[in-house]
């Protein structure tokens, strides 16, 4: 079986290392397996092939920036790539972010229709089905179940500085990603899922596929970690984002920092040096690692791990 994912980078950030994750159990399986990324340098995929090229990105960023018509450049990139597809003819064709300053979402879509193979859509977030943010939940905003328009967070990822171009995306993406006839989509919780049954997407069949972690990495140990931070008969609260930006609540552990007993404690993973200085006492700040084995014993010490998200990072 021949399967390609589409994806705006490649072994790097949260669903880069997901495709790859996908792309080495497939090929463990003894399948054929390809990836397509629109950024940056791929990782943990020799064969990674590329949508367009660096100054495609840009020219994508300047029609976000100017015009708030995000997915709609690379025309030409994206034509050449359905080219290549076309040679490897796979058997499912896997997307997850299709933002991100590579693709033409109506040149690819228009493919999936005439080319009718099964696709599966991975979403990350909620840009599929807006017309123009990829979370709305902080704002209150519901105009994604009617019709974008006068879009409250125009200035957000992936932000534009003039335009509002909400309604007109809105109305394109609800024509361009509705009608393929053998596609389903994955989310990574229920709470995503139920979003999707409520918006234009709710043709599709909705399967709910939690990410998952390498249970032979992370598994109970008898670390340091609260020897080293005084924390033995401590109750630790953890918490760990790549980017600790505002949709992660940050405010909301601060909050809750006031509203704990002395015997309990805030731990997050991923804070900059100046978030760290400014946290209260009873937060323990950790900066961002890669240190796998420092991680395993962070989770394994914690008495409670609070999801700061429930969804991905919106540029992977």
């Amino acid at each position: 079986m021949k399967v390609l994912q589409i994806n705006s980078v490649c072994g790097m950030g949260s669903t880069g290392r997901i495709a790859t994750d996908i792309h080495n159990s497939l090929i463990d399986l003894g399948h054929e397996s390809y990836i397509a990324y629109g950024r940056d340098l791929p990782k943990n995929c020799d064969d990674a092939i590329r949508i367009g090229t660096k100054f495609d990105n840009y020219i994508n960023v300047a029609k976000t920036r100017l015009l708030d018509e995000h997915g709609f450049g690379s025309k030409k990139a994206t034509k050449e790539f359905i080219n290549k597809v076309k040679d490897i003819n796979p058997d499912i064709i896997h997307l997850h972010n299709l933002h991100g300053y590579y693709t033409n979402i109506e040149v690819l879509f228009n493919y999936l229709k005439e080319a009718n193979k099964p696709v599966v859509w991975t979403l990350h977030d909620c840009w599929s089905f807006t017309g123009h943010c990829t979370y709305f939940d902080y704002v209150g905003c519901d105009k994604w179940k009617t019709g974008c328009n006068s879009c409250p967070e125009k200035k957000a990822y992936p932000s534009s500085f003039i335009f509002d171009n909400s309604k007109n995306n809105y109305i394109n993406k609800k024509e361009i990603f509705t009608r393929v006839k053998n596609l389903t989509i994955v989310t990574p919780s229920q709470w995503l899922a139920n979003l999707v049954q409520e918006s234009f997407l709710n043709e599709y069949p909705v399967k709910v596929i939690n990410n998952g972690i390498d249970l032979n990495t992370f598994r109970p140990n008898a670390g340091d970690f609260r020897k080293i931070f005084n924390l033995n008969g401590k109750f630790i609260i953890l918490g760990v984002a790549s980017v600790w930006d505002r949709r992660k609540g940050l405010k909301y552990f601060v909050e809750l920092a006031d509203k704990l007993s002395e015997d309990e404690v805030i731990v997050l993973v991923g804070l900059t040096e100046k978030q760290i200085k400014k946290i209260p006492k009873n937060i323990i700040g950790i900066t961002r690692t890669n240190n796998v084995e420092e991680l395993v014993d962070i989770y394994s010490s914690a008495d409670v791990f609070v999801n700061p998200t429930l969804y991905n990072d919106p540029i992977g």
